[in-house]
């Protein structure tokens, strides 16, 4: 009596979670970062973790792939880039954004010496502390 081994399983691979985007709008040139040349690159790029490595599957040079990411109108291919990547970034909070944008700072009113209400202020100041956090986690990330 022979007995065979089951199959082992692999584990399956997550897939890595990468939004929709747009692609860098460029002129087209038979041999440059075309649409579908984009797209191959960021699904290149979640698997292997390597910008070389995705930029060697797609044929182009990874000097050229951060050119492509510096380009105007090209933050939604940004986005997806650090998405594949597995990058963490710190999401504002609904909370912290509604405390900032519909104000945290109250004002007493007064008419000829006497209360008669208050008024809501937003705070200007930390909305620009939250914009300056923001610009600094993304100098960190690219200089």
């Amino acid at each position: 009596m022979t007995h065979s081994n089951p199959p082992i399983a692999r584990p399956r691979r997550l897939s890595p979670c990468v939004p929709a985007f747009h692609t860098v709008p460029l002129r087209a040139i038979h041999n440059g970062w075309s649409p579908e040349r984009q797209a191959h690159f960021i699904g290149w790029l979640a698997e292997t973790g390597s910008v070389s490595a995705a930029c060697e599957r797609v044929g182009m040079s990874h000097k050229g792939a951060y050119q492509l990411r510096k380009k105007p109108h090209s933050e939604s291919f940004a986005a997806a880039w650090d998405a594949a990547l597995g990058w963490p970034v710190r999401k504002v909070t609904v909370d912290e954004w509604d405390v900032l944008v519909h104000g945290t700072l109250f004002e007493p009113r007064f008419r000829r010496g006497r209360y008669i209400g208050f008024r809501r202020k937003s705070d200007t100041a930390g909305l620009s502390r939250m914009l300056n956090r923001i610009a600094r986690q993304q100098r960190q990330v690219w200089p």
